[in-house]
């Protein structure tokens, strides 16, 4: 019986998708506990969840495929792992990258394409593009015989897309695609279509706003897919998104917040085209207000500095105003590995994904909100309030009830 769960991971060779694989086969090998996993605590005790051990990991890159004697070069970056642990699993995780399907950049601009080699231009029509990565999927999910097969986006981010009449509306996108105006599109929004076409759970990690706009949820409706993004939340929106919410619990006035990051993986990298940091920009800059009220003086920097590989550093400073007019300032550094603090957000989303399809759900996870930076059809950005949906779902689940 089909009952095995496939995750297909787009972006599969970079340094998040390449920590994911490392993580599952670490614990299936005991190396490992699940620290850093929210779906393994007793939070979710008796609820039904996929084995994070047991996911069979596949997935497409736009880059060439690794020789497969090697282990992973993308990972020596990740300096918090341990050799040991990279030892025990270099062979499993060049198996899985040796197993690693090619990719497209469809209208993804020069920063993306570049990464391909140039080679990764869309010669094909819009809608066999489309029909190659659901081929692919559905091999996948074939060849391993797997009953559900979720979809997570790691890929790099793309610039922003400009929403139109076209995207709010799934006729209008269907003609788009047949049309093969490929302008009105990027590679995310193939990918997406793609993977609900083929009915499988979709997450999209990334900021690229190609990829689940309204159109798209309306399809989600139609083909039983459970989907959510945007942007997983993993450092310095993780900690604007608690600590916000301090100064509206004592009303102090926040006059001004100022975030300047600096990070050095292949996402730092793409960051460094214009393009590419606006759309990062959009979901970083609009926690504060949300979760305010109001607009304080704000500006969010990210510059890239190669030699920290998948390290990153963010230093906010904080102004802000108190009883008889006092002004006062907080200043934090977030130090992390990006990789490391990613992974196993995408491993519990992978394991709420397969169950909501499981339970029948479709269209968007509002429950999965704490985990991104701008939560689709989510109005609450406070991450106290967002960690409740998450919580009152488990007890949904728990007593058989529905979302």
């Amino acid at each position: 019986m089909k009952n095995s769960t496939g995750v297909y991971l787009i972006g599969a060779l970079g340094s998040i998708a390449t920590t994911v694989a490392a993580g599952v086969l670490a614990l299936r090998r005991g190396l490992i506990d699940t620290t850093g996993m929210i779906t393994p605590t007793s939070l979710f005790e008796g609820v039904d969840l996929v084995d994070t051990a047991e996911l069979v990991l596949g997935g497409c890159d736009i880059r060439r495929r690794p020789p497969s004697r090697g282990g992973s070069p993308v990972l020596e970056d990740v300096i918090g792992i341990s050799p040991r642990i990279l030892e025990a699993i270099k062979r499993e995780l060049a198996q899985y990258r040796a197993g690693i399907d090619p990719g497209i950049a469809s209208n993804c601009g020069e920063a993306i394409e570049a990464l391909g080699g140039g080679g990764s231009r869309r010669k094909a029509t819009l809608r066999s593009e489309i029909k190659t990565i659901r081929n692919r999927i559905r091999k996948f999910r074939e060849s391993s015989e797997l009953g559900t097969v979720v979809v997570v986006n790691l890929a790099s981010t793309e610039p922003p897309l400009e929403l139109e009449d076209c995207h709010h509306s799934l006729d209008m996108l269907e003609e788009i695609l047949d049309g093969n105006r490929s302008e009105k599109v990027r590679a995310s929004t193939l990918y997406s279509y793609a993977a609900i076409e083929e009915g499988c759970p979709y997450i999209n990690f990334t900021p690229s706003n190609g990829a689940l706009f309204p159109a798209m949820m309306e399809l989600a409706a139609c083909r039983q897919a459970p989907v959510m993004g945007d942007d997983g939340k993993t450092g310095e929106t993780l900690v604007k998104s608690a600590l916000a919410p301090l100064f509206t619990y004592r009303n102090l006035e926040v006059m001004s917040w100022m975030g300047f990051n600096i990070l050095g993986n292949m996402d730092g990298q793409v960051l460094d085209n214009p393009g590419n940091m606006e759309s990062k920009i959009r979901t970083k800059d609009r926690v504060l207000s949300k979760i305010l009220g109001y607009s304080p003086h704000s500006k969010v920097k990210i510059d890239y500095v190669p030699s920290l590989g998948d390290q990153k550093t963010a230093w906010d400073f904080i102004h802000f105003r108190g009883f008889l007019d006092a002004k006062m300032s907080m200043q934090f550094i977030w130090q992390g590995f990006d990789s490391i603090l990613a992974a196993p957000l995408v491993l519990d989303m992978v394991r709420l994904a397969e169950l909501a399809k499981r339970r029948g759900e479709a269209g968007l996870m509002p429950h999965l909100a704490s985990f991104f930076k701008a939560p689709i059809g989510v109005k609450m950005h406070s991450l106290p309030e967002q960690f409740r949906m998450l919580t009152d779902y488990a007890q949904y689940v728990r007593n058989g009830r529905s979302n």
